[in-house]
């Protein structure tokens, strides 16, 4: 019998859904995401460009299917979302049993849109939709990022059916426009005589904040204010998003069959070597979440994690601790834009990466197959 973690097992108790924020062939094919259900808790998984960047590159597990598709004539983003597909299908099979006892709340995979179109509503909708029917599985969400463009793409897509998990939130103001995006495109479709069950998570970025103002805080203080603002605006967006769950205009979509879009804790990984490796993932404990986790943290938390007291309701001391930096010097309003715009780039720069090595390994395979008299 499987011997389940009692540290994940208390999260997930808690209401709290874990997902693994990270995708390879490798562990699909040695079962290692499977030992991540079984055990560990783990109800879904995320991927974007810099996760299969890394997978694709660092590995040879890609490489048949890359010459496999190259030789019928893909490249560039095509051949990648085929290889993507490949791997979201196998995981999403594998969660749909938890997505089926959920009824669609839980047990899903992440597949991202082209962050080319970061700042295209119109590409993003059609790429979105296009994406959603390629995967042809219900429990895979389609990225989109929370930038202004994208927020238009979300409501587009939600009113067409396909599943988002919104990218790239860094500050309340941009959780609440991609929840207002969300809650008017199921808006739209109960005014249609359209399902109002279309799922959708808001994925707000938490560590990337530290990282942020790590060195623009006094050094006297560093130590002192280090690692806690990213916890306060995460709890500064949880108020937010337990608010708009008991507002009458939420409670009106509920009535009528709709499921909320959860909030989901993203990069929760500790980039501090000096703090807790659990840092993050025991102070975002709270229900009607999901956490996001890299292998890591997860086999960290498992193995030495603990849940402690639960994510205030109201928000807690956020306000004091944001405030605290305000006054050393820390816009948080103008960093949460910076610092959407810097994930953006950073997803492009590694979309540019990832598909110059799916190019060398397809020229490679060519070369080969031409030596050997196969091409």
């Amino acid at each position: 019998m499987t011997k389940k973690n009692a540290n994940t097992q208390a999260l997930h108790a808690l209401g709290q859904s874990l997902w693994v924020d990270n995708i390879t062939r490798q562990m699909l094919d040695d079962g290692t995401l499977q030992r991540y259900i079984d055990e560990l808790a783990i109800t879904g998984l995320t991927s974007n460009p810099t996760i299969f960047e890394h997978a694709i590159g660092k590995s040879t597990a890609y490489d048949a299917q890359i010459a496999e598709l190259s030789r019928a004539g893909k490249s560039g983003e095509a051949l990648f979302f085929e290889l993507a597909i490949t791997d979201l299908r196998r995981a999403a099979d594998l969660f749909k049993p938890i997505h089926a006892a959920t009824e669609g709340v839980d047990g899903w995979a992440s597949l991202e849109a082209s962050p080319l179109l970061v700042d295209d509503a119109e590409g993003t909708i059609a790429a979105a939709a296009q994406l959603h029917r390629a995967a042809a599985r219900d429990n895979i969400y389609i990225k989109i990022p929370g930038t202004a463009a994208g927020v238009k793409a979300i409501e587009a897509s939600i009113f067409a059916g396909v599943p988002v998990n919104v990218t790239l939130l860094f500050s309340r103001e941009q959780y609440l426009a991609a929840a207002e995006a969300y809650l008017r495109g199921i808006e739209r479709r109960i005014a249609a005589g359209l399902d109002p069950k279309v799922e959708s998570v808001a994925s707000l970025f938490v560590s990337r904040w530290d990282v942020a103002v790590k060195d623009k805080l006094p050094k006297d203080r560093a130590k002192e204010k280090g690692n806690r603002l990213g916890i306060a605006i995460a709890q500064r967006c949880y108020r937010a998003y337990r608010e708009l769950l008991a507002a009458p205009r939420w409670q009106k979509l509920a009535a009528a069959g709709a499921h909320p879009q959860r909030l989901l804790w993203a990069s929760t990984g500790t980039k501090d070597p000096d703090a807790p490796d659990t840092l993050y993932v025991q102070a975002l404990a709270a229900p009607d979440t999901v956490d996001t986790l890299p292998d890591k943290t997860l086999e960290a938390f498992a193995d030495h994690g603990s849940v402690g007291a639960v994510m205030a309701p109201d928000g807690g001391d956020a306000e004091a601790v944001i405030a605290e930096h305000g006054a050393l010097g820390i816009d948080d309003t103008a960093l949460a834009a910076q610092l959407q715009q810097e994930g953006g780039d950073s997803f492009k720069k590694s979309w540019e990466a990832l598909l110059k090595g799916i190019a060398d390994k397809a020229e490679r395979a060519g070369n080969a197959a031409s030596k050997a008299g196969l091409a």
